[in-house]
């Protein structure tokens, strides 16, 4: 079966992309919602998804790929002003409610849902997955987050985040937890629906899972009957290093955010040298990179409209986000002192957001933060006419090592309107883009294989032997 995932000898690696969005009004790029073409306040009814989805099928998109926090970001001043005012992932709404109807409209659109297991109960999520991965014929992936703000820990009952690491020790039980029900409960064959005989399942092919660990306790059988996919296609964000061994052991996507080509590259490397070591195949983990794209039919449209976006933009929000994931008020840092943690402050919050500007590059300041947020979000942005765009997006792909990218929006829908009636026939053109979707799963259209996880994933093993 043809795939896009596939690249064939003396063709070009083909560019995976999902949209990047979350089911709120500021994601990324914040203030955006004050232009008056964007329509990211209408987040909140059905059809703003509906017609989303539609249109990134239009586009061929691989996937969406929808954020997600539990709390709200207190940390820029002690408080939430900023975050209501300039509604910073603040309200946001359950990404989870919104597949099912965006499914009802499409057909090969993925949907990357972030779900944070810190504070669900594994025999339960593992329900909601596979029902999802039921009603879209297995088109669901799991963003599989661990929370980083006290705000959240606090309003789930703890006094304070769980440590950044044992929030990874947690992690890894939980998927075990997971895998027992998706890939061991129900063996294949359970299920025969025979009418005649009036046996829908096998009991003896249903398994009850038992599982004492040092976190959870499950005992009982798996409520769903085997999906699609089984297990939805795992991505992961971490990049610290006990973040990258979570996912090199779980992740079949992995979603990098970096500033830097070479830094970039060698944070590939080092994922797929680790998988390596873990047996996997390095080729069988997909990494995806968070870019911003801005453009026009020309380059001075494509300028003019970067220069309209950031009279709009608000850097001041996208600084009050940065110091939410790295858990540092950065509001008490004078503008040109260098951005170190103060006091010797260890973070509880994303790791990698204090290395960037601490240890690994120095020089950073607040004023040089807000220089670098001009459109109140630190993705790469790439501004230009399509060639110059697709030009940019394949010396990312050619010098990182990446799969593909996670896009961003700016003014929705327009900048994804844009992107998939401008730079998409420049891609195709180039032969790095695809033309047509492969028939099948996520996973199947994502890696070109079967729709379950690879023998070779830790997952797997949890199979029984005629599973």
């Amino acid at each position: 079966m043809p795939t896009h995932a596939v690249c064939p000898p003396g063709r070009k690696k083909q560019i995976l992309l999902n949209a990047f969005d979350m089911n709120c009004v500021g994601h990324i790029n914040h203030g955006l919602w004050t232009h008056p073409r964007d329509r990211s306040t209408d987040y909140r009814t059905l059809s703003y998804w509906t017609d989303l989805a539609q249109l990134l099928e239009r586009g061929l998109f691989d996937g969406l790929f929808i954020a997600d926090i539990v709390g709200v970001y207190d940390v820029y001043g002690g408080s939430v002003t900023l975050p209501l005012q300039e509604s910073i992932q603040l309200p946001v709404n359950d990404p989870m409610m919104l597949v099912s109807a965006m499914a009802a409209v499409t057909r090969n659109l993925g949907f990357g849902i972030t779900v944070n297991l810190t504070y669900e109960a594994p025999y339960l999520l593992a329900r909601r997955f596979s029902t999802l991965d039921h009603l879209t014929e297995g088109r669901i992936g799991w963003n599989i987050v661990t929370g980083y703000l006290d705000s959240a820990a606090r309003a789930m009952g703890l006094t304070e985040q769980i440590a950044h690491d044992e929030r990874y020790d947690r992690a890894d039980e939980y998927l075990d937890v997971l895998y027992q029900l998706w890939e061991r409960s129900w063996e294949d064959g359970a299920v025969v629906r025979d009418r005649n005989a009036r046996i829908f399942a096998h009991p003896d092919k249903v398994h009850r899972i038992v599982h004492h660990g040092k976190y959870y306790d499950v005992e009982g059988y798996h409520l769903a009957e085997p999906s699609p996919q089984r297990t939805p296609v795992l991505f992961q964000a971490g990049s610290s290093g006990r973040g990258q061994a979570f996912g090199v052991r779980h992740a079949e996507c992995v979603f990098v955010s970096s500033q830097s080509k070479a830094g970039t590259r060698e944070l590939v490397a080092a994922l797929r040298a680790h998988a390596l070591a873990a047996g996997r195949d390095p080729a069988g983990l997909k990494v995806f990179m968070g870019v911003t794209v801005v453009t026009g039919r020309t380059e001075a449209e494509a300028r003019d409209k970067f220069a309209e976006y950031a009279r709009h933009a608000s850097p001041e929000a996208g600084l009050a986000h940065f110091a939410a994931g790295s858990g540092i008020d950065y509001s008490t840092f004078a503008p040109d002192a260098p951005l170190a943690p103060p006091g010797g402050h260890k973070s509880r919050g994303i790791e990698s957001s204090v290395k960037r500007v601490t240890d690994d590059a120095p020089g950073w300041t607040v004023e040089r933060l807000l220089a670098q947020l001009t459109l109140g979000g630190r993705y790469p942005t790439i501004v230009g006419d399509p060639r110059q765009v697709a030009d940019e997006l394949e010396s990312w792909m050619d010098e990182t090592g990446i799969d593909g990218f996670n896009l961003t929006r700016t003014v929705t829908p327009e900048s994804y309107v844009d992107f998939i009636d401008l730079v998409i026939p420049q891609l195709q053109e180039r032969g790095v883009y695809k033309t047509a979707y492969a028939e099948g799963t996520l996973r199947e259209k994502l890696f070109g294989a079967g729709p379950r996880l690879p023998p070779e994933h830790v997952g797997a093993g949890h199979r029984r032997r005629n599973g």
